[in-house]
């Protein structure tokens, strides 16, 4: 299983500023200490091309992004401050999804998965950034999948406490692209965009009525789309100590919902690439055992399919 990182292109922060950007790093030295795998296994993501982005992104904005032309509400709405290191970054995390997606297809039969230690840039819209999101990595993936003909039917299971907006309007008009997005239902952002399928949870859903909800929405998407991809997000941002998250799930109950969302995707014999999105803990140390636990959940599911 493949993990893909691009945690070493550093986008620079102010002092202070609420994104964990460090949690990546974290995420990435206790896996490699964890034994479960080989140095071989962690993969840096060529860049997202300019053709790639533009499947999902409009020309005027991936040129203002890329030239640093934004102007200061397009700054503020995205909630980084731009710098060649934002460009650099956003365009490995988008490639980072790319490789991921390419890599579990890559496989002759069984179910097959590959990872990104960052990505789930789900409120990147087609002409503007939003929410900690420049550029829509699941958006970009699965367009690109789909052009490379390397996957038809695509599945997005966006599990981050906030609804995938962005992507659900970016893939609206790609009917082979299903989008279902499980998230709280007074949580940002607060004008919601319209996905295939929509789950909106109310605050403090606990982890039963979860995973309850979860089991009903995986059965809608896989009989209504049979997907030949799936692409998951599995947000850390669920957890009850989440600052941004307003749902109450335990850290076992986000590894019961991954195991759920991977088993799934095993025993309908779909490839997966999944992505971190997102995870606001304090402290960082149990937004970062929530990503440890997704992809050494992933990494059982395959041996134990094996």
């Amino acid at each position: 299983m493949k993990l893909y990182y691009a945690d070493h292109f550093v986008l620079p922060l102010p002092e202070g500023h609420r994104f964990p950007m460090e949690k990546y790093a974290r995420l990435r030295s206790r896996l490699q200490a964890s034994g479960m795998f080989a140095e071989t296994d962690f993969r840096v993501p060529d860049p997202a091309s300019d053709e790639a982005i533009l499947r999902a992104h409009d020309a005027g904005y991936l040129e203002r992004v890329a030239g640093g032309t934004l102007d200061a509400a397009e700054v503020r709405r995205i909630g980084f401050p731009w710098s060649p290191a934002m460009v650099e970054r956003s365009r490995r995390s988008a490639g980072a999804t790319l490789a991921a997606c390419r890599s579990a297809l890559a496989r002759d039969g069984g179910t097959a998965c590959a990872v990104n230690l960052a990505g789930g840039t789900h409120h990147a819209h087609r002409d503007f950034g939003s929410g900690f999101c420049v550029f829509n990595d699941t958006a970009i993936a699965a367009l690109a999948m789909r052009a490379e003909g390397r996957a038809g039917r695509i599945a997005i299971v966006d599990c981050d406490v906030h609804q995938g907006d962005g992507t659900a309007t970016i893939l609206a008009d790609e009917p082979e692209v299903f989008t279902c997005s499980l998230h709280g239902a007074k949580n940002f952002p607060f004008r919601k965009q319209i996905s295939d399928l929509d789950i909106e949870l109310p605050d403090e859903t606990d982890d039963a009525a979860y995973l309850k909800a979860l089991d009903d929405a995986l059965q809608s998407v896989f009989e209504r789309v049979r997907p030949e991809l799936a692409i998951y997000l599995a947000g850390a941002d669920p957890y009850a100590g989440d600052r941004l998250g307003r749902l109450a799930l335990s850290i076992d109950g986000l590894r019961l919902r991954d195991e759920r969302v991977l088993a799934t995707c095993r025993d309908a014999g779909v490839p997966v690439a999944i992505a971190m999105a997102g995870g606001y803990a304090e402290p960082i140390d149990d937004t970062v055992t929530i990503h440890f636990n997704t992809v050494t959940s992933a990494a059982r599911l395959l041996r134990d399919r094996a």
